[in-house]
């Protein structure tokens, strides 16, 4: 088959099935505080990594209002300047999955999933304790991008990875992360996710 995105659904499926084609993509489980100090958590499906030098990450919220719940991250990161990065993890799938629920910007995402918080080192936001894997970031830019609804809005937040924490017992005997000890998922399309549980070498070539 063949479509070209933003046609009137010319593909004929139920769903577009552009999310179930890049997969998979790494959960971007981020907390912030908004001005007043309230605290948020929420799972971002478009999050990755673009630079090691310094490390930088990316997380991209996107819909029909700015101001709405998808929003109250990016929000909260250009006024404070600052971000946490959260593992999301097999035994963390519910907690995680409860905190991209629609609330109002009062309420509390980490309590509501039963989460404790642990302070962070050199950036406000806490972080989740049960996470193996935390990054604390300063924000960097925002940048925003076209859409095929006039409505929308979508945009892409830069964070500069400023400290890093990792659970000792995910480190193996070589001083290498295991990321089979924790297990992190991953956003796939639909309602769907992964699980990474194995992992194989290749040597790239002389």
């Amino acid at each position: 088959m063949f479509f070209r995105p933003g046609e009137h659904k010319d593909h004929g499926l139920p769903h577009n099935p552009f999310k179930s084609l890049v997969v998979p993509r790494p959960i971007g489980w981020i907390t912030s505080l908004a001005g007043d100090g309230t605290l948020n958590l929420a799972p971002f499906s478009y999050f990755n990594a673009v630079g090691d030098n310094p490390p930088i990450v990316l997380f991209a919220p996107s819909g029909r209002q700015r101001e709405d719940w998808t929003k109250e991250t990016l929000r909260n990161v250009e006024e404070t300047g600052e971000l946490v990065t959260n593992m999301a993890t097999w035994d963390l799938r519910e907690e995680m999955n409860r905190t991209s629920a629609t609330v109002a910007p009062e309420v509390d995402e980490a309590a509501e999933a039963g989460l404790e918080m642990i302070p962070s080192q050199l950036v406000k936001p806490p972080r989740v304790a049960a996470s193996p894997v935390h990054m604390e970031c300063k924000f960097l830019k925002t940048v925003e991008f076209p859409t095929n609804d006039p409505a929308a809005r979508c945009y892409v937040c830069f964070g500069e990875v400023v400290g890093i924490h990792i659970d000792d017992a995910v480190i193996d005997d070589k001083g290498q992360v295991d990321v089979t000890r924790f297990k992190p998922i991953a956003r796939l399309g639909y309602m769907e996710y992964g699980v990474i549980e194995k992992v194989f070498v290749m040597q790239r070539p002389e």
